[in-house]
C-alpha cells in the first residue's frame, strides 16, 4: 500500500535544492507526484505531493527532516486522498489598480460560497501608459457541488465594481 506525503520547504535559494529533494525521495522509492515551487526574495519555497510505500514512510520522512542540516526548512504530513465535494474546476482572472485587501476581500466572498482556492498566482505589473501598479491574480477555484454559480459571479461582480477591478470566471 502506498502512502501520500505532502512536503512544505523552505530555505535560501541556491541550486540543487530539488535535486536534494529528489535524491532523497528516489532513495525510498517514491513517486514525485505534484508540486509547485518558487525562487522569490532570495528564497526557495516549494510544495511537494509524492508517493511512498507504506514501509517506507517513516524512512521517508526522517530523511526529509534532516535535511535541516543543510538549511532547509521541511515539514512533512502523511495524508489519505478523501473523497471531495468540490465537482467543478473554474478559472478567476483579476486585474486591477493595486491596494491592500485585494485579496482578503476576495477569499472572503470565494470561502461565503464554500469554494476552495486550489491554485493561486499574483504578481504586481506596471500599466502600460500610466505606469501605475496593477495587480494581477490567476486563480484556480474548486466550485462544491450545489453552488449557485450565477449568486457567485453576482457576488464577484459587486465586489470587482467596489474595488474596481476587472475579474473574469472561467470554465
Amino acid at each position: 500500500m502506498n502512502v501520500s506525503l505532502v512536503l512544505t520547504v523552505i530555505c535560501d535559494d541556491r541550486p540543487g535544492i530539488v535535486e536534494r529533494l529528489s535524491e532523497t525521495l528516489s532513495a525510498h522509492d517514491g513517486s514525485w507526484v505534484e508540486s509547485g515551487m518558487v525562487s522569490m526574495a532570495g528564497k526557495f519555497a516549494g510544495v511537494l505531493y509524492a508517493v511512498v510505500s507504506e514501509g517506507q514512510q517513516e524512512k521517508a520522512i526522517s530523511a526529509f527532516k534532516a535535511l535541516a542540516g543543510e538549511g532547509m526548512n521541511i515539514q512533512v504530513e502523511a495524508t489519505s486522498e478523501a473523497a471531495s465535494h468540490y465537482v467543478k474546476g473554474v478559472n478567476l482572472e483579476l486585474v486591477g489598480q493595486d491596494r491592500p485587501g485585494i485579496i482578503r476581500d476576495i477569499s472572503k466572498v470565494l470561502a461565503s460560497f464554500d469554494v476552495n482556492v486550489d491554485e493561486l498566482a499574483t504578481c504586481i505589473t506596471d500599466a502600460s501608459m500610466s505606469g501605475e501598479h496593477l495587480f494581477n491574480a490567476n486563480v484556480h477555484l474548486k466550485i462544491p457541488q450545489g453552488c449557485d454559480l450565477e449568486a457567485l459571479q453576482n457576488a464577484l461582480e459587486d465586489l470587482a465594481d467596489e474595488l474596481m477591478v476587472d475579474i473574469e470566471l472561467s470554465e
